[in-house]
């Protein structure tokens, strides 16, 4: 059962308005990269363990902080007797593993995701215990893209291959005892310490003024759209989107990039650009948001 799912990542949601908006440098546009590709990779094994037969309780993505130490869980699933602790990694091309060390072919080495896995696999068992909690936990390493190859990779560290996924899904689904009350109590417990705000983002500095202002393409990011009538449409890519639709998407973004500002009908307006009537983007903002304040100092929640 999944009880807490994933939401994609604000820092890779605010570098790609950010992309589409001002010219990244190549360091800001690999950490984009990077951060999609994991994501995406971390959907897949999603998709693969949302459909486990076994009783248990699947949370996604939690942020934690415990003795001073915060600490990310990308995939946690509690079972009757077992708590299942997955980091996924969403690596591509030939590694090899040499003196504990991983590297990529032909020796650039990287950060071992064993360690991080340790790291967070001791947090959240000194966490469980300060709950009341004596559960074991099962963690691995889950290498999720089938183009990944890993040489002289010792038998004895728990690494889980692409190949190697539906067996371990078999373990999974061949638990047979039940889940009860107190499993539930520590899901909760676990969801309410999570922390949505990740404190160290890595973002280029940027400001109001030097963005590009306009609403861009859902379908391809092009800044190339013409209003006709109630809808939106791309010179681009011919894709068609109601303009209502159109403006609340680029309020969210607006809201993610400036968090400290006001959204009223005079922002948002110049934010949008190719939408020529104030009227038209109050009406749209009066129907999708609540207003705070009275006239000048009014704005929307």
């Amino acid at each position: 059962m999944l009880y807490k799912p994933r939401t994609k990542p604000e820092e890779l949601e605010v570098l790609e308005i950010l992309h589409t908006r001002m010219n990244l440098s190549d360091k800001d546009r690999q950490h984009s990269s990077n951060l999609k590709k994991g994501f995406e990779g971390e959907i897949i094994f999603d998709s693969l363990i949302e459909n486990l037969k076994c009783e248990c309780l699947i949370l996604n993505d939690l942020l934690l902080h415990f003795n001073n130490t915060t600490f990310q869980l990308d995939s946690l699933i509690i079972s009757s007797e077992t708590i299942f602790l997955y980091e996924v990694k969403n690596y591509e091309g030939d590694y090899f593993y040499e003196s504990d060390r991983l590297y990529k072919k032909p020796k650039f080495e990287i950060i071992n995701p064993l360690n991080q896995l340790r790291r967070s696999e001791s947090q959240l068992r000194q966490l469980l215990h300060h709950l009341g909690f004596q559960v074991p936990i099962d963690a691995s390493v889950v290498f999720i893209n089938s183009e990944f190859t890993l040489y002289q990779a010792p038998l004895n560290i728990p690494f889980i291959f692409h190949s190697q996924l539906n067996q371990h899904l078999r373990k999974l689904n061949n638990i047979t005892s039940k889940l009860n009350n107190k499993h539930k109590i520590l899901a909760d417990k676990l969801v309410s310490l999570h922390n949505e705000n990740f404190p160290y983002r890595q973002l280029p500095p940027y400001d109001y003024e030097q963005l590009h202002k306009g609403i861009t393409c859902v379908n391809c990011n092009s800044f190339s759209l013409i209003i006709k009538g109630k809808k939106v449409f791309c010179t681009e890519c011919g894709h068609v989107e109601m303009v209502a639709t159109a403006v609340i998407r680029s309020v969210k973004e607006f809201k993610y990039l400036f968090s400290d500002r006001k959204i009223n009908t005079n922002e948002i307006h110049e934010w949008c650009k190719i939408v020529n009537s104030k009227k038209r983007i109050k009406r749209i903002l009066d129907k999708e948001f609540k207003m705070s304040g009275v006239n000048r100092w009014a704005f929307y929640q």
